[in-house]
């Protein structure tokens, strides 16, 4: 028996799990009380894709063979092809079976229907050598073939990563939802609803608490939470995560109760602690930001004195009850950035709580998740993260930070470097001044591989009016530095701005197009603007020009309509935006003019052809700080004193020789200079100093020689900084 079960809804992602509840999970455990968690999503999907489930898919779907799309008949008449190889894709996918990579890679094993249609040149993509990943990318389209036959044959409402999606966005009414709800459960609900019931049979959980973080989840978490009423209307049922906290905060509609007891916002862990503490002592008082049903009235009970725990008394996120060995890896766009998201095992984790910056105009900063910043410390995280990698055995990170703060991962880094610990990590960013060559150099060394950050529209005068804090110059210099620390950079960029004219869509498109071709960015995604009710433009929409269109609201209360004063139809540019994107992401098009895109006419870019070239040739060279910490990242160097002659003149020189991994640098000093940088860098690794400072290292030298400056900028000591001496 466990006393409360958390769940997540199907569907959110195949290849890990979202971490809601292995954070919930990670507090009850510090507080003593018995949970076990499920993500129902991969275990659904799991009976869906197997040789079982399959045959009663196409037999479900033969009574209407006749009148089915050409593609679904050719998966129809390939039926028997599916069966037999659908178990060892599954198998591969999971990790389980790599030597079936070679045979996926050949032209004869997988039924093709017409998602191979639209197959990249894998030879360019993934090489001669990546069988791994090219297999990967075709066991996907095969998966999606066989997606596409459920949509329109089973369940319209299917989806990998979501499920009745439509019937969450936007939903002011709860209207469709309830009368959805009101009739029969779909294939898809049943399955869901014969693994949840034997889970409750298993476990007799007093509490069920729903994580709904997506539209995609909502309707799930309602068809499951409506079963446990009829079956069994003990179990108390509560609802949280990402949804309800953006959506819910105005809800009023009581027939919602018919299906949860209570609805908690915000941070889960005292919300939850509270609820129940009420249920074992059966009495109801003293919640934190909770909805409930109170005299036939929807009621806000905040009533509980009790602050909320700070981000270090929360614990470790546990990751135990979940199938980690069964979540399914896949690659959907041939792009190594990209297939992050859907590709390999992450653990979660969060290096601060809301948002150190806060003031993007189109974001939720008004909320608490956004607008309490709260930083974990390095060693804590770090301890976090050791104590992951010895549940999970993966050393793979995500965290999923709003922005990840600067400063924490330099510190971040440095306690990783110190612990030698040999991870892999990556996060969301902003791309802002802060993020030096030389921290970027840092942040690959302690395993960072990628990052991921929005420049959105890539418009100065835009970017002021969204109070990003950065301007296009300084992202473009950003990105270098990331890229040239060899960390993959991924861009949210969007369009439909308050006020964006065509003129700054296409001037926008023109800056992506030379970050691509350039390099120095290697993925992104393009995103209309959309209204939300707890943003800046929300609370003052007048300032941005834009006349909200407010719904009477009973359910969900966040994306509002909203009139442009330009007049402008944004939706008409997105298919020729996201065309270009992709092509872009795959290297090709950067020599099309930018109205190749589009099926009408847009006017000419108004940005010179090297404008992000130009960028790249400010260095933004500052003197070095007095407090700014100097790190040696290399190796001991191997030193040879040597006696130089030229013009009758002798003296003796000192060089450095130093093994990098992939290369031998050989830097040569005066000696007595060679011999005295060659004992501070003993002093500069991670390992043997706390922290050494610029002004420390001067105060050595001059004690010994003269002009610090003129040695600390000569060149040896610029091919000695090209080769791990970082200044941070």
């Amino acid at each position: 028996m466990k006393d409360i079960l958390l769940i997540t809804p199907p569907f959110t992602q195949l290849n890990t799990p979202y971490p809601a509840t292995a954070y919930l999970k990670g507090f009850l455990n510090t507080k003593g009380v018995a949970s076990y968690q499920m993500d129902l999503g991969i275990e659904v999907l799991l009976k869906l894709f197997s040789k079982a489930g399959l045959q009663n898919i196409f037999k479900a779907a033969a009574p209407n063979l006749a009148i089915l799309s050409e593609n679904c008949q050719r998966i129809y008449a390939l039926k028997e092809s599916y069966l037999s190889t659908i178990e060892t894709v599954i198998r591969f996918l999971q990790g389980k079976n790599q030597t079936l990579a070679r045979a996926i890679c050949t032209e004869d094993f997988l039924p093709q229907a017409n998602r191979f249609l639209q197959v990249d040149d894998l030879e360019w993509a993934f090489g001669s050598m990546g069988q791994q990943d090219k297999a990967k990318h075709l066991a996907t389209l095969y998966l999606e073939d066989i997606s596409d036959f459920i949509v329109e044959c089973i369940d319209p409402n299917f989806g990998f990563s979501r499920y009745a999606e439509s019937l969450g966005q936007s939903a002011n009414s709860f209207d469709e939802l309830y009368q959805h709800l009101q009739g029969e459960p779909s294939y898809i609900d049943n399955i869901s609803l014969e693994i949840l019931n034997k889970k409750l049979k298993e476990l007799a959980p007093k509490l069920v608490c729903f994580s709904v973080p997506f539209p995609g989840n909502l309707y799930s978490a309602f068809r499951c939470a409506q079963a446990i009423k009829q079956q069994n209307p003990q179990i108390k049922i509560a609802m949280g995560g990402g949804f309800p906290n953006t959506e819910l905060r105005s809800l009023s509609d009581t027939r919602v109760f018919e299906f949860f007891d209570y609805i908690t916002l915000d941070d889960g862990e005292l919300p939850i602690e509270l609820l129940y503490e009420n249920l074992q002592q059966n009495k109801i008082a003293g919640f934190k930001r909770t909805f409930l049903l109170a005299d036939k009235k929807v009621s806000y009970d905040n009533s509980s004195s009790r602050p909320d725990y700070k981000q270090a008394e929360i614990g470790t996120p546990d990751y135990s009850d979940l199938l980690l060995d069964k979540y399914i890896s896949v690659i959907e766009v041939a792009n190594p950035m990209h297939s992050l998201w859907s590709d390999g095992r992450w653990n979660k984790l969060t290096m601060a709580h809301g948002c150190y910056w806060a003031k993007c105009s189109f974001c939720d900063v008004s909320l608490d998740y956004i607008k309490l910043y709260e930083p974990i410390a390095a060693k804590t995280l770090v301890d976090r993260m050791e104590r992951l990698i010895a549940q999970t055995g993966d050393t793979g990170f995500h965290f999923v930070d709003e922005a990840a703060p600067p400063a924490l991962m330099k510190a971040l880094a440095i306690e990783i470097l110190k612990r030698k610990l040999s991870v892999t990590w990556w996060t969301n960013i902003r791309f802002e001044k802060s993020f030096t060559k030389d921290l970027c150099t840092l942040l690959k060394a302690s395993g960072c591989i990628a990052v991921s950050g929005g420049l959105e529209v890539a418009s100065d005068r835009l970017l002021q009016l969204i109070d990003k804090g950065v301007t296009v110059q300084q992202v473009a210099q950003v990105t270098d530095y990331f890229t040239q620390a060899g960390i993959l950079v991924h861009s949210y960029l969007m369009y439909g701005y308050p006020t964006q004219t065509v003129q700054e869509t296409i001037d926008s498109l023109e800056m992506v197009r030379q970050l691509f071709e350039i390099g120095t960015i290697q993925s992104g995604f393009w995103h209309q603007f959309s209204l939300t009710t707890h943003s800046p433009i929300g609370k003052n929409p007048e300032a941005y020009g834009i006349t909200p269109l407010y719904n009477d609201i009973r359910f969900a209360d966040n994306d509002v309509a909203f009139k442009d004063k330009t007049g402008i139809n944004h939706t008409k540019f997105s298919e020729g935006l996201k065309k270009s994107l992709y092509n872009f992401m795959h290297g090709l098009g950067f020599d099309l003019p930018l109205n190749e895109w589009f099926d009408f006419k847009i006017p000419k870019s108004s940005i010179a052809p090297n404008f992000i070239q130009n960028c790249l040739k400010d260095p933004n060279l500052t003197k070095t700080k007095p407090n700014s910490k100097i790190l040696w990242l290399g190796t001991t160097p191997i030193t040879n004193t040597y006696t130089k002659t030229k013009r009758n003149q002798r003296w003796k020189q000192l060089k450095l020789e130093l093994h990098a991994k992939t290369y031998i640098s050989e830097i040569v000093f005066e000696e007595a200079q060679g011999l005295w940088i060659a004992e501070q860098l003993e002093k500069l690794k991670i390992e043997n100093q706390p922290s050494y400072t610029f002004a420390a290292l001067k105060k050595d030298f001059e004690s010994k020689f003269e002009n610090f400056e003129l040695f600390w900028y000569s060149k040896p000591m610029k091919q000695l900084k090209e080769s791990g001496l970082l200044v941070l």
